[in-house]
């Protein structure tokens, strides 16, 4: 039975949603723009059922987690500290973790700078900072699909073009950029309430903003044992950078999946689920050539 927290990471409050049992082994999951926890609710029940301990967060801004209104309190650094104290706060020594998008970005600088603390490290479509640049060089077209974060830069203007009749526009990027059917009215439905909560718009776009204003220090390599899943038919990261973000990696393998979009774990759960389970499960170092290993399906 699933276990609603409200932890208190000085002065911060993180909401987070437990599932599974309290020895388990711990899984942290973090979403994405712009989900909350219940962005892994096809996920939480299979990694309970298979004796994890599951932790899905609210990240700060987001669903039930306070929102601070300033652009600074969503540097990266503030976002690895909010997983690092929730960690703390709930006694976990070391604990596997598991990003998509945001979360994903997150997870990569969690484990880049606190690399004893993760045990294995999941990434759903979500690159290594330190590729984006080089990447882009490469292929200009990757530019193009990140022109939003450049909107997102101006002030208020995307927080009133978002919430809109309803937040017609923010539902319509779910929709145009999944398959038919992954985002039906009423799975929408939890996201425009939480969305409608006050200060969340503007902490989502905050997350975009910090990360432009800010000088931050590279990442480097990743140690801990990492899998990147991504879906091919991502339309704003180029599959390009999922190849490169693997480099990054000390111990790292990748799955890709040919006809998946950004939002692999709602369109291909079994598929996701099969990963992590097999990942998350294995209790020996991965056996990995040089550079990385690799696969497609779909």
């Amino acid at each position: 039975m699933a276990d609603e927290k409200l932890i208190d990471i000085g002065g911060m409050r993180i909401h987070c949603v437990c599932d599974g049992p309290a020895n388990g082994d711990p899984v942290l999951l973090l979403h994405g723009f712009p989900e909350f926890w219940w962005g892994w609710r096809k996920q939480m029940a299979e990694l309970a059922g298979a004796g994890f301990r599951v932790v899905a967060i609210d990240m700060r801004g987001y669903g039930e987690s306070d929102a601070p209104p300033e652009v600074g309190a969503y540097s990266l650094d503030r976002l690895v500290e909010d997983v690092v104290a929730v960690a703390n706060a709930l006694n976990l020594e070391r604990f596997n973790l598991v990003g998509h998008d945001w979360g994903g970005i997150v997870a990569w600088a969690v484990a880049a700078r606190h690399a004893l603390l993760v045990k294995r490290l999941v990434i759903l479509n979500a690159p290594h900072l330190d590729v984006m640049s080089p990447v882009i060089f490469r292929r200009p077209s990757q530019l193009m699909r990140s022109a939003y974060v450049g909107f997102f830069q101006i002030p208020l203007l995307p927080e009133v073009a978002l919430s809109r009749r309803g937040y017609r526009l923010l539902c319509h990027a779910l929709t145009s950029t999944s398959r038919p059917g992954t985002f039906t009215q009423g799975e929408l439905a939890p996201y425009v309430v939480q969305w409608s909560r006050p200060g969340r718009l503007r902490a989502m776009l905050n997350y975009y903003r910090a990360l432009v204003r800010r000088q931050r220090q590279a990442l480097g390599r990743i140690v801990p044992p990492t899998l990147i899943l991504w879906g091919c038919k991502d339309h704003a990261l180029d599959p390009e950078l999922a190849k490169a973000s693997l480099l990054q990696c000390a111990n790292g393998r990748m799955s890709m999946h040919r006809s998946a979009t950004h939002w692999l774990h709602l369109e291909e759960p079994e598929w996701v689920n099969g990963h992590l389970l097999r990942f998350l499960g294995e209790d020996h170092e991965l056996d990995r050539p040089d550079p990385g290993q690799s696969d497609e399906t779909g």
